[in-house]
């Protein structure tokens, strides 16, 4: 028999929404969580599901074993803050907030001397919104083994998880897949366009394109190759594939791929060093 789990929602948006989905039902009721939120349509809306609301963190709090912060990192130290009164001993807090290191977390919900670290730093991407996400997880050093589980159950509901070792390992996460649907989606609007040029209409290169972007990820998750393999295996000498790979590889897309995720891991570390100081 599965613990009881009663969640607090620190941020009633997109994310949380998400969330919610998929484990109110499957894994708690709706009476067992509250969400806070200062905007009064969100409260009404999560007010209709069943849940408790609240425009600011109270004594409820207390009640709430584990903590999911879903708030903008602009916003994330002065929420945490507030939270902190109601915060327990097994309190498992959950961070999704973007740029935020845990180690700023624990600093804002302990103290210099005696830092909080039973915190789980998350980073999702947008694809969470329909189930389909891929989110890197960190744990700090005052995370259980039980606690691991837990929240690995919770992102779960709304895709797969990877484990990785700290901050650092965060901030490449976020450059590969927290950033990586632009990438796809950058990609699919100039297939599409491609497809236009060469005489197909928008809905046809629209269809043609992401039919075709799909079938290869799906192929790749399921084949035991490497992509590299099945690359060359569409790839006939001579052939069509082999013109276009040609032009990729002439202006230099490995290369340019490799600069972009640099520059996006670099900017997740500088944006550490602002909302965390």
């Amino acid at each position: 028999m599965k613990e009881r789990l009663t969640l607090a929602l620190i941020g009633g948006g997109n994310m949380a929404s998400a969330l919610a989905s998929g484990l109110i039902g499957r894994r708690c009721t709706a009476a067992d969580v509250h969400v806070i939120d200062p905007g009064e349509d969100k409260r009404a809306h999560w007010s209709t599901l069943g849940t408790t609301v609240a425009a600011a963190p109270d004594a409820r709090l207390s009640d709430c074993k584990v903590w999911f912060f879903a708030v903008k990192p602009q916003v994330m130290a002065e929420v945490v803050q507030q939270c902190q009164p109601w915060l327990k001993p097994g309190t498992l807090v959950i961070s999704i907030a973007a740029g935020i290191p845990g180690a700023a977390i624990s600093r804002w919900l302990g103290h210099e001397a005696r830092p909080y670290t039973r915190i789980v730093r998350c980073m999702p991407n947008t694809p969470a919104l329909i189930g389909c996400g891929m989110t890197g997880m960190t744990a700090l050093s005052g995370v259980t083994d039980a606690d691991r589980v837990q929240a690995e159950e919770l992102l779960r509901a709304v895709g797969e998880v990877l484990w990785v070792a700290d901050d650092a390992a965060i901030d490449a996460v976020t450059a590969v897949s927290g950033s990586g649907p632009a990438y796809v989606f950058l990609f699919l609007e100039a297939l599409i366009s491609a497809g236009v040029k060469q005489g197909l209409t928008p809905e046809q290169a629209r269809q043609l394109a992401l039919g075709t972007f799909h079938g290869a990820t799906q192929l790749a998750m399921l084949s035991p190759d490497e992509p590299s393999v099945l690359r060359e295996r569409v790839t006939s000498k001579g052939g069509t594939t082999a013109a276009a790979l040609a032009v990729f590889q002439d202006r230099g897309l490995p290369e340019i791929m490799q600069a972009a995720v640099a520059a996006a891991a670099r900017r997740a570390g500088e944006l550490a060093q602002e909302f965390s100081s």
